[in-house]
């Protein structure tokens, strides 16, 4: 047997053992693991079962795994992006009135155009294209913007008719949740590997001493039927004009995280050529494409490469068998959903705070001092929490971005699939 996944994942050549790797798959499970509470949490807010959503996030989170270490041989994990996950409940669903079902009809043609772009090698140009301080811009304001949905699923900002937003009351739940949130920051500050999930837990288990949680009817159980969401999606439905900045900031976010992630994790296994080349990039975004058309049809939102997986390099992991071990975990998780359907919203909640503060860090490699850089950056980040939409900042950072150019009379510098973008930009704003 140890033969055959030595073949396999050339465990002994990267210069690993297995019980590196084992122990690196158990650290990016237990480090990403929060995302069986918060995923459902958010996309159960447009009306999906979840129940179901449980179900689903940890099969999907297996097979695009399973993906990484079959495809790519990579010790990388793939789930629900957090971020993707709120833009699809909160923005499309929620915010254009869209139903969920099309909403996954449109992280399908998202996940069909990013494979189309992967094979005609098209990605390279896009990617080549976009510009940094935008793509930067993107995370920071994702970051934003999911931490005002953290903070409003924990009931510290509130509805307010004359000043939109308010702070709301201090109720015990409220109490609670931000004790969730300290502890997680806590955690995160002595570097305890799995603090958002440890902090989860903790909190939840002293929400039912307070009486503030129910106690499951029981611990273990069958994982409950995905029926209610798999194969609903509709993608005839997400054929609309209205949709296709939807489909945009879908495809461009998983395209350049997952680019990004996946380049620094090759040049930290070791992975790159000596001409700069990185080993099994396009087999990582084979499989993260794949994983997301596998997953709309599941019935959630894009599947993409998870940050958490940089846990188990540290710890070891070299290979696509410690992701064989961290999508075995979730396998085995699925049989104690009990436990994961009494964690209320206010609970799960802080663990979008918490991913927002990661992403807000990308800040520190932005330039602000350049205002031809500053003033697309700076409406991207902003415009993004304040509309409710992550396709307004994007609109409206490749529109400036443009415009600063050309008053610079550096409009040359602009590549032709950039000013293609900034056109659709404008239509889509204007429409």
């Amino acid at each position: 047997m140890n033969n055959i996944l030595e073949k396999i994942f050339k465990i002994s050549e990267r210069q690993s053992s297995f019980k590196q790797e084992i122990f690196g798959g158990i650290a990016t499970f237990v480090t990403m693991s929060y995302i069986i509470f918060v995923n459902p949490s958010v996309l159960s807010s447009t009306g999906m079962d979840k129940n179901a959503l449980i179900t689903v996030t940890c099969i999907a989170t297996a097979i695009g795994t399973l993906l990484s270490a079959f495809v790519a041989n990579m010790p990388i994990a793939l789930a629900p992006a957090m971020g993707l996950n709120a833009f699809f409940a909160y923005s499309i669903v929620q915010g254009q009135g869209v139903s969920w079902e099309i909403a996954l009809g449109v992280v399908f043609l998202s996940g069909c155009f990013y494979l189309l772009l992967t094979i005609t090698g098209i990605r390279k140009q896009i990617a080549s294209a976009i510009p940094v301080p935008i793509s930067l811009a993107a995370s920071v304001g994702i970051g934003l913007f999911i931490t005002f949905i953290g903070f409003r699923g924990m009931n510290i900002i509130v509805a307010n008719p004359a000043t939109l937003v308010a702070l709301g009351k201090f109720t015990p739940e409220v109490a609670l949740s931000l004790f969730c949130l300290f502890l997680m920051i806590f955690f995160d500050i002595k570097k305890i590997q799995g603090g958002i999930l440890f902090s989860i837990v903790i909190t939840t288990i002293l929400g039912i001493a307070l009486g503030m949680v129910n106690l499951p009817t029981s611990f273990v159980s069958l994982p409950p039927s995905i029926a209610p969401i798999a194969m609903k999606l509709d993608i005839l439905g997400a054929f609309k004009w209205s949709l296709a900045g939807a489909i945009f900031s879908f495809l461009f976010i998983d395209l350049f995280n997952s680019l990004a992630f996946v380049i620094a994790c090759c040049k930290q296994l070791g992975l790159e050529e000596s001409d700069g080349r990185i080993k099994n990039i396009n087999q990582m975004l084979y499989a993260d494409s794949i994983a997301t058309l596998t997953g709309a049809l599941m019935g959630t939102s894009t599947i993409s490469t998870f940050s958490e997986s940089t846990v188990g390099i540290t710890a070891g992991a070299k290979t696509g068998f410690a992701s064989v071990i961290t999508a075995l975990l979730f396998v085995l998780a699925l049989f104690f959903t009990p436990i994961v359907t009494i964690v209320p919203l206010f609970i799960a909640a802080p663990a979008l705070v918490m991913v927002g503060i990661y992403m807000f860090k990308n800040i520190i490699h932005m330039d602000f001092s350049d205002m031809k850089i500053a003033i697309p950056s700076f409406l991207t980040i902003v415009l993004m929490p304040l509309s409710y939409n992550i396709v307004i900042g994007l609109s409206f950072g490749f529109i400036s971005y443009i415009i600063m150019h050309v008053i610079e009379n550096e409009h040359k510098k602009i590549p032709p699939i950039l000013w293609i973008i900034g056109i659709l930009s404008v239509v889509f704003l204007l429409l």
